[in-house]
């Protein structure tokens, strides 16, 4: 799990509109089990699995919370983590919260969010645009996932 201290969004009731309407794009309506998803990863502030999800939201089947989050992340809202398919996270996509990285542990499946140093960030942005540039490609974001084994586990 993420070392993030819970949060909330600043302007909840405007994530929801925002929901909303990028899934009216893709054809999707924005139901309750839904709602209370986007709830759930704002209130917990950190990627989630679909185990977490069960024990915060017993009344969503697992069966159906793995369908919404299929459908969010299709819609944009969600992006999933992971580092081997069983510890699989979803937490909201990075233009709804803010910019950081992940170190992901094969062992345990713990996925720690860090925040670079804006020295840090410029490296890799730079690095980004150079890797970009030989294949004619126009970046618009990155994300950097690290995959190791985290202190518990080495």
């Amino acid at each position: 799990m993420g070392d993030r201290p819970l949060h909330t969004h600043p302007n909840v009731g405007g994530l929801h509109d925002l929901v909303e309407v990028r899934l009216r794009r893709v054809d999707q309506r924005y139901t309750g089990g839904r709602r209370a998803m986007i709830d759930l990863l704002v209130t917990l502030g950190h990627p989630v699995s679909i185990s977490e999800i069960a024990v915060h939201l017993p009344e969503v089947p697992r069966s159906s919370a793995y369908r919404h989050l299929v459908d969010l992340q299709g819609a944009g809202v969600v992006r999933r983590i992971a580092a081997k398919d069983e510890f699989a996270r979803f937490e909201l996509a990075e233009d709804l919260t803010e910019h950081h990285h992940h170190l992901l542990c094969t062992t345990c499946g713990r996925v720690i969010d860090v925040t670079p140093t804006p020295a840090f960030e410029r490296t890799v942005a730079k690095m980004v645009q150079e890797l970009a540039a030989q294949e004619d490609f126009h970046p618009t974001s990155h994300a950097l996932d690290v995959i190791g084994h985290c202190a518990r586990c080495k």
